[in-house]
């Protein structure tokens, strides 16, 4: 017996569809009364606190500026600017509206028509839509997660309702617009703006705003300066949006999509090259302050001067470039093997270049071809490049078939080229270091300080941390203790071969040289320090003494336990720090007191509030004095003869008179010196390897550490007037020279060593005789 099918026709009568409408009314409303019993009961009570939100305190790195406010430096795992919601420009909030939520002013944190549409599309199994108001998105960012998960979403909810109690619209907005993540590891789009721009957001146009309005999406998907064609398809949907808006006109639209954006490729970019400044003033907060540095938006402003450090910095690479291309072509970088695809060959080159570190303007290249007439090679950005004529100057060598393997150009060559007023030539990064530092003369404030040649490829302050020989720059020290023995700018040295024996050097017998292997006979102690003269300097300091001499070092900040106490001293075989040059010579430079060098003018917290302030001297009190006023001067008057007709004679191109100095060159060029003042500034170059290999036996601190001072002190010099000194009293001019009053007549040192057998009278370029003997370590010529 077969049982008979159900008949739903009969089944399916009016009444039992009302049955049915019921139940599943009665269903409804069940799970609805369990649902809200659920949110009531158990997610609201289980809220997280609204403080986070409602004294809101972004994480704001550490920043770092010069003292007219260039920002140098930012420190923290966070990049972020805040920026108040009645500073963010109106375009910029219609961008992110029109894209995130068309209807934040019209719901109270839960847009269900967008969220039913994304409901629909979520329950399908797509999972890819998403419903999510600004309110919402605030709520994830501060308290939840991003997965897509329905118990999530419950919470979400709950906390939007909650904040849009506690908040107004507008200063919901503003935490958005500020907390957001939007890629480069910048949150907000007032750091974003910066970041892929180099703007505030008050400068973007509507083009960059809807581009940045296209990030919180997916930040790494819409990153343009990663994936600049995703970028540009969502920047396309954000217009449209805003255009069908109207939240821009026709021809605003039309403008906006065609425009070519310029998004930096660096991240971001500061306003000028003070990275070791940034650092040194990091590391004073970081030691006060721990982690909170990073978080707690603390302002840094250092006595830096932007125009004086753009022009230390420019100088330094132009001059290191300039020593490093008069030393030959080293050779390429590395070899790649350049694979015959072009895909694969795009993807060997951009894989051998990203491993290259960057250097500022000395881009990485792989060559393509190479001839004696023409090399093509491709950058990091897959542009070929053809470089002709005088552009392959530094590498003619390398384009020889006689070049070794090593050194010989040839495709897969990686390379660096640079590119100088349109045109590009191929170049190198040096390996010479180099240092440079500029502080007044009586605050001590510094004005510029750059470390080496490139923080990103060394970090190694040399300003600070190098200890190095000073060679000459150490003399005038040396001349200024013997103006405190009689003897004077006049006093007449015997400049003719000396052998000193093992008793008199406590060592080895010596017979220290002239750098250039002559000696003049009876010249002015004027012109041996003009013309940087070892023998005679050699002279001055056995007859003042040792001892003397090396005491009298400390008045000027020198540590002494890092010089020696033999007869080289006055050579310069000590050791000193190009920042501790520059304090010796601001002794001269202000007539005789002691300085305190600062970097860091002021400190403030995220509120503005003042944490801590130098207060630099304005005037130099008495009791920083530490030379005789009369022996500074004396001294400064020597030191401008080396800049008008001694080994810093270059300086002359400067065009001013109160410019003094003096070379140094350490025992084998191995360092190279300019250490003067001028306008106010002290300011001291150096050049040399850190391996102390030599410099090169054609190069001297008149050709290395020189030319970096020149070009600075052009810039500096600008506004400030030439500073002409007073005569101390208690000096009497005589034949044209100043001396101590106590120093004249027969209490004067009229000449040193003028009785030796060889001392005759305009003895010039004597010709000194071998002695055979081995100068004691280390015996350096210097100039």
């Amino acid at each position: 017996m077969t049982a008979s099918p159900i008949d739903f026709t009969k089944w399916l009568t009016r009444r039992n569809a009302i049955r049915g409408f019921i139940l599943a009314g009665v269903a409804a409303l069940v799970a609805g009364a369990l649902l809200l019993g659920y949110l009531l009961l158990y997610v609201a009570p289980n809220l997280p606190s609204l403080d986070v939100i409602t004294d809101y305190r972004p994480k704001i790195p550490l920043r770092i500026y010069t003292a007219d406010n260039a920002l140098i430096g930012e420190f923290g795992e966070e990049h972020r600017d805040f920026v108040p919601i009645k500073d963010i420009p109106e375009m910029m909030k219609k961008s992110v509206l029109a894209i995130e939520d068309k209807r934040f002013y019209e719901h109270n944190g839960i847009d269900w028509r967008r969220a039913l549409g994304a409901a629909r599309a979520n329950l399908g199994g797509a999972m890819r839509q998403g419903g999510s108001t600004i309110t919402m998105q605030v709520a994830r960012n501060f308290f939840l997660t991003r997965e897509k998960f329905y118990g999530r979403k419950l919470n979400e909810v709950m906390l939007a309702y909650k904040i849009e109690a506690a908040l107004t619209k507008e200063q919901i907005l503003e935490l958005y617009m500020n907390q957001i993540y939007l890629g480069q590891r910048s949150f907000g789009f007032g750091a974003a703006a910066q970041v892929y721009f180099g703007k505030s957001l008050k400068d973007l146009d509507v083009a960059e705003m809807a581009m940045l309005a296209g990030l919180p999406q997916n930040p790494a998907r819409h990153n343009p300066a990663v994936n600049p064609k995703r970028a540009k398809q969502r920047q396309h949907v954000v217009l449209k949006s805003m255009r069908e808006l109207n939240y821009i006109t026709e021809d605003q639209y039309q403008k906006a999509l065609h425009e070519t954006l310029h998004v930096s490729h660096k991240g971001q970019e500061f306003d000028t090259h003070a990275e070791y400044v940034a650092e040194l003033a990091r590391q004073v907060v970081y030691a006060q302050f721990k982690e909170d540095s990073y978080t707690k938006g603390i302002s840094v402003y250092t006595t830096i001067l932007k125009a004086d450090q753009n022009a230390a910095y420019e100088s330094m690479r132009r001059n290191v470039l300039n020593y490093d291309q008069r030393h030959g072509y080293r050779g390429p970088e590395a070899f790649i093997t350049l694979p015959a695809g072009e895909d694969e060959r795009d993807d060997a080159i951009e894989e051998a270049l990203q491993r290259r570190p960057g250097s500022d303007r000395l881009i990485p290249a792989v060559v393509l071809e190479a001839g004696p007439k023409a090399v093509k090679v491709q950058n990091p950005f897959g542009e070929e490049i053809t470089i002709t004529g005088d552009g392959l100057k530094l590498a003619s060598n390398a384009l020889s078939e006689k070049a070794k393997d090593t050194v010989r150009l040839r495709p897969g060559a990686v390379i660096r080229i640079m590119q100088d007023k349109k045109a590009w030539s191929i170049t190198q990064v040096p390996q010479v270091s180099a240092a440079f530092v500029s502080m007044d003369m009586v605050s001590g404030a510094y004005h510029a300080m750059v470390g080496g040649f490139d923080y990103n490829l060394q970090k190694f302050n040399h300003v600070t941390q190098a200890w190095r020989q000073p060679g000459s720059s150490i003399k005038p020290f040396v001349y200024s203790a013997a103006l405190e023995k009689g003897f004077s700018p006049a006093t007449m040295i015997n400049d003719v071969p000396l052998d000193l024996t093992g008793a008199e050097t406590g060592n080895e017998p010596w017979s220290p040289k002239n750098d250039d292997g002559k000696f003049d006979g009876p010249i002015t102690m004027r012109r041996a320090l003009a013309e940087s003269k070892n023998v005679a300097s050699v002279r001055i300091l056995r007859s003042i003494t040792v001892p003397f001499a090396h005491n009298y070092l400390g008045k000027f900040g020198f540590d002494l336990s890092k010089h020696p106490k033999n007869l080289t001293m006055t050579l310069g075989t000590g050791s000193v720090t190009p920042n501790q040059l520059a304090g010796a010579y601001a002794v001269f430079a202000n007539g005789g007191y002691t300085v305190e060098p600062y970097l860091i003018a002021k400190i403030v917290d995220g509120n503005g509030k003042l944490i801590s302030e130098a207060k630099p001297r304005t005037t130099l009190p008495d009791d920083a004095r530490v030379l005789d006023p009369r022996n500074a001067f004396v001294i400064d008057g020597m030191l401008r003869e080396v800049t008008r007709s001694g080994t810093g004679a270059a300086v002359g191109k400067l065009g001013r008179a109160d410019l003094a100095g003096k070379t140094g060159t350490s025992n084998d060029a191995v360092d190279g010196w300019f250490a003067g003042y001028g306008g106010g500034i002290v300011a001291v170059s150096w050049m040399g390897f850190d391996d102390s290999k030599s410099l090169g036996g054609k190069e001297f601190g008149a050709t290395a550490a020189l030319p970096i001072w020149i070009d600075y002190m052009k810039v500096a010099m600008q506004n400030r007037p030439a500073q002409e000194r007073q005569v101390p009293t208690g000096l009497t001019q005589v034949g044209g020279e100043w001396l101590y009053d106590e120093f004249t007549g027969d209490a004067a040192r009229h000449s040193l060593d003028m009785d030796e057998a060889d001392a005759v009278p305009g003895a010039e370029n004597v010709t000194p005789q071998p002695t055979g003997a081995t100068p004691p370590p280390p015996p350096p010529p210097s100039n």
